[in-house]
C-alpha cells in the first residue's frame, strides 16, 4: 500500500553563521485495508526532515486523535496568552 503525502509544512531558520536550513513535518497516511479476511486500520506517519536526516514515527488513529487533541489544546492556550499579552500592552 502507498503512503500519501496529507501536509508538509516547511520551516526555514538561519544558524548563526547566517546560513538557511529547512525543517518540515510531513503528514503521511496509509489507508485501511483487509489483511487476512480482518479489516485493520490505516496508519499515520509523522516524519520529521531536515537538511541532514529524517525520523518518522507510525501512529494508529488514535494515537494520531490523542496527539491532535493535545496539539489543539495547547495551542488555543498559547494563543490565548497572546492575546492577553497584548490586552495588558495597549491598557
Amino acid at each position: 500500500m502507498d503512503m500519501v503525502v496529507e501536509e508538509e509544512i516547511v520551516h526555514w531558520w538561519k544558524d548563526d553563521k547566517g546560513e538557511s536550513h529547512r525543517n518540515a513535518l510531513r503528514i503521511e497516511r496509509e489507508d485501511a485495508s483487509e489483511q487476512n479476511g480482518f479489516p485493520r486500520d490505516g496508519i499515520i506517519v509523522l516524519r520529521i526532515l531536515n537538511t541532514v536526516s529524517q525520523q518518522a514515527i507510525r501512529l494508529s488513529p488514535d494515537e494520531a486523535l490523542r496527539i491532535s487533541t493535545q496539539l489543539l489544546s495547547v495551542s488555543k492556550d498559547l494563543l490565548q496568552q497572546k492575546r492577553h499579552l497584548w490586552q495588558t500592552h495597549e491598557d
